[in-house]
């Protein structure tokens, strides 16, 4: 019961904040495999 009451507390949490968070990674992940790329067109 206590568990459960737990979990559901854990689902409250803000979504936004989650996905703002996912699209930081996959920019993260993007810049860095295209970091060459992005060096040899800057100079």
């Amino acid at each position: 019961m206590e568990f459960k009451r737990k979990f559901g507390k854990n689902k409250e949490s803000k979504p936004v904040k989650g996905l703002f968070l996912i699209i930081l990674l996959i920019i993260a992940i993007f810049l860095w495999f295209n970091a060459e790329s992005f060096l040899t067109a800057l100079f």
